[in-house]
């Protein structure tokens, strides 16, 4: 009996916490009514009148995700604007009608609910006390569902009356949060079709920073191939024609120009090997991930803490894990103010988990500046993903993965 008056308690109390939505959901469906008769004249007005919708919902996802043991994730696609276009998206979408759908439930249903759950406590005692004082009350007063007019009635009504309401606080509180927290996961969560259509749109926009990656790429290639290896090349082969010229004449002037043009041949292949280190790095063919990341971290200015695990991964995951890290030490090195910084990587049989953290002033911006950007360019291009996280004066920490073949 105690743990089943201690569920119940718990049940009252999220009851009670969902007025923090239903109270909202039950003011807002007068404006939702309103802008469901006018919506052809309201559609540049719609995506500002559905943040609100949508700010609520997501407070109660949050709320029956962690009733429910799982969270009940956004199904929202990125907005592309406003204006009507954006405005007769929301209209024909199924997302916007499943949140006012669950706005209405929920407005109609929550208030009520825990009304019940917080007013069936004292009922109890009050219905048990009944027998007490009947008598003093006016007569034909009536309580609940009982009428006390004689002896025999007060002496047994208010017993079932009070049994009839400990049921409900036993048997039916609990499985009301159940059934609301089931509602808000099935109105507000993504449905098969807004998944797909969610992945399609992803996968869209992955394809299209796969493509400016690689065009990025093969421009810097490029330029570097053209404004270094190329110039040295060519100022070398000039050099080697005024030296065959010369060497008749000047042997001595003809030498310092074999010299010279050596020297512009061998940074010539100097930069070469730079521009073929972008591309992928020889060391990951020579010593693995674990060792380049390794040799990533001796080279930098600040102590960074290593924890790759020796498992190897796909050339291409790896090269990516290694920019990745390249890029993030970089960040750390440059603009953190960190005195310390954590590398840890893990092989798991379908993906490469990347976690790059330091002690620095945080803050960092991934729209600001193109590091971060160009981290996260080629990540998804692998179809993998990146969160950042860093909050002003804690620190950022970088976590990636990488998804690979087992």
């Amino acid at each position: 009996m105690r743990s089943a008056l201690e569920r119940s308690a718990v049940a009252t109390r999220e009851l009670a916490a969902a007025l923090r939505t239903a109270v909202p959901a039950l003011f807002g469906l007068v404006p939702l009514l309103m802008l469901a008769v006018l919506l052809p004249a309201a559609l540049p007005w719609l995506p500002s009148a559905v943040k609100p919708l949508r700010a609520l919902a997501n407070a109660e996802r949050r709320r029956a995700g962690r009733l429910l043991g799982c969270e009940i994730p956004e199904p929202y696609r990125r907005a592309a604007g406003d204006g009507i276009a954006e405005g007769l998206r929301l209209a024909r979408s199924r997302t916007t009608w499943r949140d006012a759908a669950w706005l209405a439930a929920h407005g109609l249903t929550g208030l009520p609910i825990a009304v019940l759950a917080v007013g069936i406590w004292p009922a109890i005692p009050f219905s048990l006390s009944l027998p007490l004082w009947w008598w003093a009350a006016p007569e034909g007063s009536q309580s609940a569902i009982v009428t006390l007019d004689d002896w025999p009635t007060a002496l047994t009504m208010p017993f079932v009356q009070a049994a009839l309401y400990l049921a409900i606080l036993l048997w039916l509180l609990p499985r009301l949060v159940r059934r609301q927290a089931r509602l808000a996961a099935a109105l507000l969560g993504p449905t098969r079709r807004t998944s797909l259509a969610e992945r399609v749109e992803e996968l869209t926009e992955t394809r299209a920073e796969a493509l400016e990656a690689h065009g990025a790429e093969l421009r810097r290639i490029e330029r570097d191939l053209h404004d270094g290896t190329q110039a040295q090349l060519v100022a070398a082969a000039l050099r080697l024609g005024l030296a065959d010229r010369r060497f008749g004449d000047d042997p001595d002037a003809a030498r310092t120009l074999f010299l010279e043009a050596r020297d512009g041949i061998e940074e010539a292949l100097t930069q070469l090997r730079t521009v073929i280190r972008g591309i992928y790095p020889p060391i990951l063919s020579d010593r693995g991930l674990a060792g380049a990341l390794r040799a990533l971290a001796a080279g930098q200015p600040i102590p960074i803490e290593m924890d790759v695990g020796d498992g190897r991964a796909p050339a291409a995951v790896e090269a990516a894990a290694y920019f990745v890290v390249a890029e993030a030490l970089t960040n750390v090195a440059k603009h953190s103010g960190a005195r310390h910084g954590w590398v840890t990587v893990r092989r798991e049989p379908a993906r490469l988990t990347i976690r790059v953290r330091d002690d620095g002033k945080g803050g960092a911006d991934p729209n600001r500046g193109s590091g971060l950007a160009g981290v996260r360019r080629r990540v998804a291009a692998l179809d993998g993903a990146t969160r950042i996280d860093s909050p002003e004066g804690e620190g950022t920490t970088l976590e990636v993965e990488l998804p690979c073949g087992s």
